[in-house]
């Protein structure tokens, strides 16, 4: 997996200053690889823990699901496989690429099957923030490399994503479908919704932009580096906006 950690490097003076978070489960990927895997792990008739209830964090969840988990993650990739992708992805991850443009893949995941998936989409290159599942003989485990030591609500930290980014100077353009979307959509400076992202958005009175496929975003994105062309100038910067979740505004029992 790239670490995406060491990868926010200063903006160039010829290149614009954005940034593209995408995550994957329900965006690159069209349907939700992470429960997937999970649910071909279960027993039969077992729920997922979210539909039985369970009080445990996302992480905890995770880590006894991975705990679960073959010790090789060939059946596993195997599902993972059969949910279809964006293809219009490759052309969003070549524009951004050819111009210079920050693109990174920030996932709440397990992580495996997210390099393997960019292969099929030719953008192998992209920076992954995700989950580290490792596969062994004695146990599979799970480590949050992009996770937040002092909060227990996520496993990666899309927010801490976004944040890097913006302090690298990059406007962030995020682009997501739900529930763990959230918090990166609440701090992104362009947000890019569709499906649960919507409703959670308009509740929390989140600016957003409608999509269906990349082609959407790769059309925003055409036009946001010709005003960088034509005046560089033009081109915003990110704003900086007040914490609303992490453990500096939430308290250890939230």
């Amino acid at each position: 997996m790239t670490d995406a950690a060491s990868l926010v490097p200063p903006v160039l003076p010829d290149q614009a200053p954005i940034a593209l978070l995408v995550d994957f489960d329900g965006t690159i990927a069209h349907g939700d690889v992470t429960a997937a895997v999970m649910r071909a792990n279960l027993a039969p008739g077992r729920a997922l823990p979210w539909d039985e209830g369970s009080r445990l964090t996302w992480p905890d969840m995770m880590r006894q699901a991975a705990d679960r988990f073959p010790a090789e993650p060939a059946r596993l990739l195997a599902v993972a496989a059969r949910v279809p992708l964006d293809a219009t992805f490759t052309a969003l991850a070549a524009r951004a690429s050819a111009a210079g443009v920050a693109v990174e893949v920030v996932s709440d995941g397990f992580g495996f099957f997210i390099e393997p998936a960019l292969r099929r989409l030719d953008a192998a290159w992209v920076p992954i923030a995700s989950g580290d599942t490792r596969f062994g003989p004695a146990r599979t485990r799970i480590e949050f490399p992009h996770g937040n030591p002092d909060c227990p609500v996520c496993g990666t930290c899309k927010r801490n994503r976004v944040l890097a980014h913006q302090a690298a100077g990059r406007r962030v353009a995020f682009v997501g479908d739900g529930e763990s979307d959230r918090y990166a959509a609440g701090y992104a400076d362009v947000v890019f919704a569709k499906d649960g992202l919507v409703a959670i958005c308009e509740a929390s009175g989140i600016a957003f932009r409608p999509w269906r496929t990349f082609s959407d975003v790769t059309a925003w994105l055409d036009d946001e580096l010709a005003r960088f062309a034509s005046d560089p100038s033009s081109v915003p910067g990110p704003v900086v906006k007040p914490l609303f979740c992490g453990p500096e505004v939430q308290s250890p029992q939230r």
